[in-house]
């Protein structure tokens, strides 16, 4: 059920600061939008890491989303949602996903994604540091999408297969991130990239993104069960200031960059390039609430 109170009283400190920010990137804040989400998770969020994201491209226009990481290890987020009404029960396999990843993998801790206009898009399943999963046995789960077996032999000659350490469920576009954490550093060389984009069926990267990604810690691909290829891969890279990556950033999120709050003493972004059927977008995440594990949690090279 949705709760119609006022979601500043739900979240005196984080929903105003969510309106903050979708004034600063032109997004028009749905207080019964974000507030059905306050209330359906409640104090689950108190502690939570909080990081909001804007991207380039039209598939990610019109929307600012919100993303709440380090939530209880035994929260069932999509569960939490289908019975606050925050999205609708389906029977698609993508319904059944998160629920087999908890029954039949460890979970350090989970997260959820949700746009202030579009409202709940995205679960986290975040496995304990050290012990990363292999692909081939997420792959075996009845409700994981066919295309994760068809490239695992993709992913096992780029060295990623055994170092799944994040799996992201998106339930309204119905795909899935596999997020290969500890990447072996040879995977963002001009030439392996350019290898595993041409193997996966993509463009060619452009000069930008070869030169950003000897920067980059992060890779992870995105799959769906309507197609046997790899839809996207994803570079990325952390940082507590993007000016000193090699990549131009885009004007449409230069202004977020400079304005967009934090709570803390210093301000940490994660960075990225997907490259696409249709062509590279850039995407910036800027964390508002911060924990210094988040750095280890990532697999961010030097982190501790």
């Amino acid at each position: 059920m949705r709760d119609n109170t006022d979601p500043a009283d739900l979240h005196p400190v984080i929903y105003p600061v969510i309106e903050e920010v979708s004034q600063l990137v032109g997004v028009p804040c749905s207080p019964a939008t974000v507030g059905a989400i306050l209330s359906a998770y409640g104090d689950t969020l108190a502690r939570a890491v909080v990081a909001f994201r804007v991207a380039t491209g039209e598939r990610n226009s019109g929307d600012l989303d919100c993303r709440f990481t380090m939530l209880p290890p035994d929260l069932d987020p999509y569960a939490v949602a289908v019975s606050n009404g925050l999205i609708a029960a389906t029977n698609h396999p993508v319904a059944g996903l998160l629920g087999e990843l908890h029954r039949g993998f460890p979970i350090g801790f989970s997260g959820i994604d949700f746009g202030v206009v579009a409202g709940f898009k995205k679960t986290w399943s975040f496995f304990p540091l050290d012990d990363l999963q292999p692909l081939s046995e997420l792959a075996a789960l009845e409700s994981m999408p066919p295309s994760a077996a068809g490239n695992l032999g993709l992913f096992t000659r780029y060295g990623l297969a055994d170092r799944v350490s994040l799996v992201g469920i998106d339930y309204r576009s119905r795909s899935v991130n596999l997020y290969f954490g500890a990447a072996p550093a040879e995977i963002f060389t001009a030439a392996a990239l350019t290898s595993i984009l041409r193997e996966a069926g993509l463009p060619a990267p452009s000069e930008r993104l070869l030169r950003f990604a000897t920067q980059a810690f992060g890779i992870y691909a995105t799959l769906t069960w309507d197609s046997p290829k790899v839809e996207r891969i994803t570079i990325a890279a952390m940082t507590a200031d993007p000016s000193t990556l090699a990549v131009t950033v885009e004007p449409a999120i230069e202004d977020f960059l400079k304005n967009a709050p934090y709570s803390t003493a210093g301000h940490q972004f994660v960075y990225a390039i997907t490259a696409a059927p249709g062509g590279e977008y850039h995407k910036l995440q800027s964390y508002y609430r911060w924990r210094s594990q988040v750095e280890t949690t990532l697999l961010v090279p030097g982190s501790k």
